[in-house]
């Protein structure tokens, strides 16, 4: 078994919980999530399955869109609504106008702190047991892109709907609380949901429930192809001589599968099934590409 689930993750759930039912519903072990989501988002959950989890690699540079609310007036030791109050603002009179100022100042390429309730590790911890611990340390700053934040009136007073994209690495939460700060207050973020993960959306995603009912029943069309991940990528077909030996991960020359830059490249069959994916080592005077996964063996 291999390929791509596509999961509509539900609230409450962390990543590695929808991991370990994908275990549970599809039998097989091999199996790991791109792009952690936190509990209380919901939304686009990309899953490999068998070696379909050595490309998710390549998942991890791409686009992600979001939808979620802002809140005005308050900030809280998560950064949104999971977590406990820190401090109240009078932020009655800010209005839409203003606060599409803010969201534009904050688009484009733009600097952003970790925040410490994230997996990412400091000092060999993650900062979110450090946060647990009530330990708080300097944290690494990171340059990000958003691409898109649009807001608009929220359902309730001092609410904002949120449509992020953004690159991968860009944390929603963050975003809220530094709109909230540009606006001479405090936010949070709440109903945070992810919509899209490269060319994974939303509408095509399934719940756990959905996987599971599908797949006792007989029913696979879920599992999406390894090359749908890899639509980003250049695609090159090679002849039936030059896949063998990429099908025993041998080097290729770049001239004989006429590509230009480094790639990484997606090798297809005559079928257009994914064979590897290469990429040039540039160290070498041949300019050979070598193997970083091989999807099809011989």
């Amino acid at each position: 078994m291999i390929g791509f689930l596509v999961v509509d993750k539900e609230a409450g759930w962390t990543s590695h919980d929808v991991v370990a039912r994908c275990r549970r519903i599809l039998g097989e072990r091999r199996i790991g999530h791109a792009g952690t989501l936190d509990p209380g988002a919901t939304g686009v959950l990309v899953v490999g399955v068998g070696r379909a989890t050595r490309l998710l690699r390549y998942l991890v540079g791409v686009d992600k869109d979001y939808l979620g609310e802002v809140v005005l007036g308050s900030t809280t030791d998560t950064l949104d609504d999971a977590g406990e109050v820190q401090e109240r603002f009078d932020m009655s009179g800010v209005t839409l106008d203003q606060v599409r100022a803010g969201a534009a100042g904050l688009s484009g390429e733009i600097d952003q702190m970790v925040p410490m309730v994230s997996a990412v590790k400091v000092g060999g911890e993650r900062l979110h047991k450090l946060a647990r611990a009530g330990t708080e340390v300097e944290r690494p700053v990171r340059r990000v892109r958003v691409e898109r934040f649009e807001v608009g009136e929220g359902a309730e007073p001092g609410t904002f709907t949120l449509d992020v994209r953004c690159s991968s690495g860009t944390y929603v939460r963050v975003l809220a609380a530094d709109l909230g700060s540009a606006l001479g207050g405090g936010a949070h973020l709440r109903r945070l949901r992810r919509t899209r993960v490269g060319s994974f959306e939303v509408t095509e995603a399934k719940t756990l429930g959905q996987l599971e009912e599908a797949f006792a029943g007989g029913d696979g069309s879920a599992l999406r192809p390894p090359l749908d991940a890899l639509g980003h990528l250049e695609r090159v077909e090679v002849s039936e001589a030059i896949a063998l030996d990429v099908g025993h991960g041998r080097p290729v020359e770049r001239g004989s599968i006429a590509v230009s830059g480094a790639g990484p490249f997606a090798l297809v069959d005559a079928a257009g099934e994914l064979l590897a994916v290469y990429e040039v080592d540039g160290d070498e005077g041949d300019e050979r590409a070598k193997a970083t996964v091989v999807i099809r063996p011989a």
